[in-house]
């Protein structure tokens, strides 16, 4: 509701007398601010993350038995998947089956949601999918499951694959996703895209090279200001269909994500992935 204040204000600012109703916009606006604070501090997305990159360092599959051959990581986008279901249902051991399938989904999932957190809701799809399975494990409940998670890796074919069909390497592809919001027109889109890239490069090349720059207060603030100019910029900023709210909740959004994946340049959290 606050976001329409601010848009219809925005688009009244040539009207005569809009400024007798300054007094109401900046009440608003403050309460909006406040908002925004308690949203980002009931934020745990950050902690998840932080969560996520502990135990994918420190977990280590460990092997029974005495074999000592390496085995390469299951590529799970070269399965026949349909040569799987053929050979699922001849298998007598289906709820073994599903238990493997889950163990390289939830990796992948893992490598996913490292690089892009606004994919939570792989994550919860993947949740309500287990959910179903652990409530009750027959025989139909367990084929039902291997059927919708081979769908669900599909899905998540498509996702990693998302990036060609935007046109974006995959690091830009999140920033896009960061500074997107709904209700854009095409032409917007297509800005937003151009928007994505430059200003990852303009980081990457510049303020994100600056050795340990998490750790000191002067050159967070040289990142949020870099980001901050880059989008209010006439020339490189966001759309006129964002409010100045909206554009600040864009910056402290970019921020969040560049102190959480770009410690270093390269990426660690992509070089990872």
């Amino acid at each position: 509701m606050a976001r329409e204040v601010f848009k219809k204000f925005k688009s009244c600012i040539t009207i005569d007398g809009i400024n007798d109703f300054k007094h109401a916009y900046d009440a608003i606006n403050v309460i909006y601010k406040s908002l925004q604070e308690d949203r980002d501090d009931a934020d745990i997305s950050k902690i998840m993350r932080d969560l996520h990159a502990v135990v994918a360092d420190a977990v280590r599959p460990v092997e029974e038995g005495v074999c000592k051959e390496e085995r390469k990581p299951y590529d799970i986008s070269k399965i026949d998947f349909e040569r799987l279901r053929q050979e699922f249902a001849k298998s007598p051991k289906k709820n073994t089956t599903v238990q493997e399938l889950k163990t390289i989904i939830e990796r992948r999932l893992a490598k996913l949601m490292r690089e892009n957190p606004l994919r939570a809701d792989f994550q919860a799809r993947y949740e309500e999918i287990i959910d179903g399975y652990n409530s009750e494990k027959d025989r139909l409940t367990i084929e039902k499951t291997f059927e919708a998670l081979l769908r669900f890796v599909e899905a998540l074919d498509g996702e990693e694959q998302r990036h060609v069909r935007e046109g974006l390497d995959p690091e830009s592809v999140v920033m896009f996703d960061l500074l997107m919001k709904p209700e854009l027109s095409p032409k917007e889109i297509a800005q937003i895209k151009l928007i994505a890239g430059q200003l990852l490069s303009n980081l990457k090349r510049e303020k994100l090279k600056i050795a340990q720059w998490t750790e000191k207060e002067a050159t967070r603030d040289a990142v949020r200001s870099t980001i901050f100019d880059f989008l209010y910029s006439d020339q490189t900023g966001l759309p006129d269909a964002y409010t100045e709210p909206e554009i600040q909740e864009k910056v402290e959004a970019v921020f969040r994500h560049v102190y959480y994946a770009y410690p270093t340049v390269p990426s660690p959290v992509f070089a990872r992935a």
